[in-house]
C-alpha cells in the first residue's frame, strides 16, 4: 500500500487482506491489441508472441507535445499544477465529530484554459449509499458541505453551466465564476464537518481512544498532461493519485492530547511543556531513542500546556507534499531518536531527520517500544540505498486495528498484532513508500505497482540488511508463483479497481512486481539495475510519472531494448519454464538442450560446476526465443568432470518449475 499491510497466505484460497482499499473510474489499461512504441523486438516474433509494448494514447499525445520524452525524462514542456492550502480543525472526541475550514489558491500551470475544476471529497466513501469495493463501515457520514465558494463568490449545489457545484461521490465539480487561464490562480474557501469513521474504515478513523485523521479535507484532483483530470471515484481498494502543494494547518483538540502531523509543529512553547520539549530537544540532538513522554506524563500540564477552555491548538506546517494526515491521542506515549540521512539539501554537509513513535502502553506485545528504532534503521537504509531522506521527521502512528500499515507524507499509521518480524516488515515498507509514492508521485489508483511494486522490493532490501540475509525476495516470489500456477493471476498493468478478487489484487500490485524487478536485476547486473532504478527516481521526484517513464528510463540508461521484459512482465500474465531437457556427449564436449516450455521469454543463466570445485557461467540470450524457437542447445566442454548443470541457480527469475532446472536431475 499504501501498504494495506497483507496477511501471509497459507494457500491461494485463504489470502486475505488485513486491510482493503480500492478506487474506480476511467481506466488506462492497455488496448488487448499491442501497437509499437519503439519498434519491435530485436528478432520477429510470430503475431501470438508480438514482443512490442501497448500504446498508451496519452502518453503518446504528450510526448509529441514536449512534456514527455523517449528516454523516459521530463520533457522541456513538462508542467504540473500547484496548490496552497490553509486549513483548521477541530475535533470533538465525545461527538467523535471534526469541523473544518479552509482555503486553496490553486495555480494553473498547464497551458489550458480550466472552465470547471474537480475536488477530492474522499471522505464520502462514507456516505449513504457511497460505492465501495471493499469493506467500509456503514451508517456513518460522508462530508457535510456548510460553505463552497470560488473567487470570493458562493457557489451552490446545482446542475447546468452557471457557476455551481455538484458532488458525485467523492468527486465534486466546480463551474468557476470565470476562466482560470493559464498562469491564472483561483482561490477556494470551503467550511465542512464530518463524522470521523470508526475502527473498519480503510486506512484511519478511530477506536474510541486513537483518532488517526486521514483524507479528511477536500483536496484538488490531479489534472495532468497524460489525462486531463483524473477523476477516478474512491472506492476503498485502489488508492491514489494526488498532486503537490505547500500547508499551513492549525488543530484544535483536547488540553493533554498528544498531536503529530505532516510537516513541522510551529507553536511547540504553546502546546508542550519545557519538560517535554526538553527531551524533544534531547532527541533531535543524539541517535539514541528519548522517551518524550511516559506513561506518568500524560496529562496537561506535563506532556501538553493546560490550553485556554481545556482546548490547544496545534500549528503545523508542510511544503511540498502530496497530502496532510494527523493523529490524536490522550493516551499516546511518545518516543524519539534521529536519522542520519546524508545531504538532504544539497549543501555538501550531512543532514538527520527526526524519527517518532507514538503508541499506547499495552501495544509493547506488538513490539511497539522497538518502532522509533524500526523507523531509524529504515530510514538510514534508504537514505543510502536510494536518495536521502528529504522531510523533518518520520513518524509511526499507533492507530485502529484497520489502519493495518498505510503510509502518508511523514507518517505512517500502522494497527493490529504483529511479532518482531512482522513489526519490522510493516514499519519498513510503510516508510519505504515515502520515496515511492509520496517523493515520486506515481497514480497508484491505476497503476498500484508502481508505488506497492517497487516498494515491495525495497522492502526486501531492508529486510535483508535488518536481519541479515533474510531472504524477502524469495517469499515475494513464492506468492507470485503460487497464485500464477492455479491461473489466478491478472496481468500488472489493471486497474486498481478492476481486479476480479484480493489475491489477483496483491500479487499484481506488490509480490509480482517486487519479483520482476529482482528478474530485471538479473538482466541488467546489479550495478547497472540500481543505477537506473535510482535514475528513475531522482528524474522524476516531486512529479507523476507514467509506468512509460519506467520503462524508458531503465531503456535509456542501460542502452538495452527491453520491449521484450516490460511486455512478457507487466502487460501479460505469460509464465516462464525454463528447463534443461537432456545432456548428451558430443566428443570431448557436452551438449545441454535447453527447452523454453513456457510463454516467457527470458535468457538463460546457466552455471556448470565442475567436480573439482570450479564453475564455468554463460547465458543463453533471450534474442533464441524471440524468433519463437522452443528448444536450443549449448555446448560445454566434459572435461573437468562435471558435477552439476543448472539454470539460473541465483534464483533471479520467477520459474514455474525447479525441479527441471538442474542436470541430473
Amino acid at each position: 500500500m499504501a501498504r494495506r499491510v497483507l496477511a501471509r497466505w497459507s494457500t491461494v484460497a485463504t489470502f486475505v487482506w488485513a486491510v482493503s482499499g480500492c478506487s474506480g473510474g476511467r481506466t488506462a489499461s492497455p488496448a488487448p491489441a499491442p501497437a509499437a512504441t519503439r519498434g519491435t523486438a530485436s528478432a520477429p516474433a510470430p503475431a501470438s508472441h508480438a514482443l512490442t509494448v501497448p500504446t498508451l494514447e496519452g502518453y503518446e499525445l504528450a510526448v509529441n507535445r514536449g512534456t514527455r520524452t523517449r528516454t523516459g525524462a521530463p520533457g522541456p514542456h513538462y508542467w504540473q499544477q500547484w496548490a496552497d492550502y490553509t486549513l483548521s480543525a477541530e475535533l470533538n472526541p465525545v461527538s467523535k465529530r471534526m469541523t473544518g475550514k479552509g482555503t486553496i489558491t490553486y495555480t494553473n500551470r498547464s497551458p489550458d484554459t480550466l472552465r470547471t475544476v474537480y475536488v477530492q471529497l474522499l471522505q464520502n466513501i462514507y456516505a449513504p449509499g457511497a460505492r465501495h469495493d471493499t469493506n467500509v463501515p456503514w451508517s456513518v457520514e460522508g462530508i457535510t458541505l456548510d460553505k463552497v465558494a470560488a473567487d470570493g463568490t458562493t457557489l451552490t449545489e446545482s446542475s447546468g453551466e452557471a457557476p455551481g457545484y455538484e458532488v458525485n461521490g467523492t468527486v465534486m465539480k466546480l463551474r468557476l465564476p470565470k476562466p482560470l487561464v493559464p498562469g491564472g490562480n483561483a482561490d477556494f474557501a470551503f467550511d465542512w464537518k464530518l463524522r470521523v469513521p470508526p475502527d473498519g474504515a480503510p486506512r484511519g478513523g478511530q477506536d474510541g481512544e486513537v483518532y488517526f485523521m486521514n483524507y479528511w479535507y477536500p483536496q484538488m484532483a490531479v489534472y495532468d498532461d497524460i489525462n486531463g483530470w483524473q477523476i477516478d471515484q474512491y472506492l476503498g481498494n485502489a488508492e491514489f493519485y494526488m498532486g503537490y502543494g505547500n500547508y499551513d494547518v492549525t488543530l484544535t483538540v483536547p488540553a493533554g492530547w498528544l498531536v503529530t502531523a505532516t510537516g513541522t509543529l510551529q507553536n511547540a512553547a504553546d502546546v508542550l511543556t519545557a519538560q517535554t520539549r526538553a527531551r524533544l530537544d534531547s532527541a533531535r540532538a543524539g541517535h539514541s531513542i528519548v522517551h518524550v513522554v511516559t506513561d506518568t506524563d500524560r496529562e496537561p500540564g506535563k506532556s501538553t500546556t493546560a490550553g485556554k477552555g481545556g482546548k490547544l491548538t496545534w500549528h503545523f506546517r508542510a511544503q511540498n507534499v502530496r497530502d496532510v494526515a494527523w493523529a490524536t491521542s490522550s493516551r499516546y506515549l511518545w518516543d524519539a531518536t534521529t536519522a542520519a540521512v546524508g545531504d538532504a539539501d544539497g549543501d555538501g554537509r550531512p543532514d538527520s531527520s527526526l524519527i517518532q513513535a507514538f503508541w499506547r502502553p499495552e501495544q509493547r506485545v506488538n513490539h511497539w517500544d522497538e518502532s522509533a528504532r524500526y523507523g531509524q534503521y529504515s530510514i538510514e537504509f534508504f537514505s543510502k540505498y536510494l536518495w536521502p531522506y528529504p522531510y523533518p521527521h518520520m513518524t509511526a502512528v499507533d492507530g485502529p486495528s484497520s489502519c493495518g500499515g498505510m503510509e502518508y507524507p511523514m507518517m505512517t499509521c500502522i494497527g493490529g498484532q504483529w511479532d518482531t518480524l512482522g513489526m519490522y516488515e510493516v514499519t519498513t515498507h510503510e516508510i519505504g513508500h515515502m520515496w515511492f509514492p509520496m517523493i515520486v508521485g506515481s497514480d497508484e489508483k491505476r497503476f498500484a505497482w508502481m508505488d506497492e511494486g517497487f516498494t515491495q522490493f525495497d522492502q526486501s532490501q531492508s529486510m535483508d540488511s535488518f536481519f541479515k540475509g533474510f531472504d524477502d525476495e524469495a517469499r515475494n516470489r513464492k506468492n507470485y508463483l503460487e497464485l500464477s500456477e492455479v491461473g489466478g493471476e491478472v496481468e500488472v498493468m489493471h486497474h486498481g479497481d478492476r481486479f476480479p478478487n484480493y489475491p489477483s489484487y496483491g500479487v499484481a500490485a506488490y509480490y509480482k512486481p517486487a519479483a520482476v524487478l529482482v528478474a530485471l536485476r538479473g538482466v541488467l547486473g546489479r550495478d547497472l539495475f540500481h543505477k537506473a532504478f535510482v535514475e528513475y527516481g531522482r528524474r522524476w521526484q516531486y512529479k507523476h510519472p507514467s509506468p512509460y517513464d519506467f520503462f524508458e528510463t531503465v531503456e535509456d540508461v542501460s542502452r538495452r531494448d527491453l520491449s521484450w521484459f516490460w511486455r512478457t512482465w507487466f502487460f501479460e500474465t505469460w509464465r516462464l519454464d525454463q528447463a534443461i531437457d537432456t545432456v548428451t556427449t558430443v566428443g570431448d564436449s557436452l551438449s545441454v538442450e535447453i527447452e523454453n516450455r513456457g510463454r516467457a521469454p527470458m535468457p538463460v543463466p546457466l552455471v556448470v560446476t565442475r567436480t573439482d570445485g570450479h564453475a564455468d557461467s554463460l547465458t543463453v540470450p533471450v534474442d533464441v526465443w524471440l524468433t519463437g524457437a522452443k528448444r536450443t542447445s549449448v555446448k560445454v566442454a566434459r572435461e573437468p568432470a562435471v558435477k552439476t548443470i543448472e539454470i539460473d541457480p541465483a534464483h533471479d527469475f520467477p520459474d514455474v518449475d525447479r525441479d527441471n532446472q538442474r542436470w541430473p536431475r
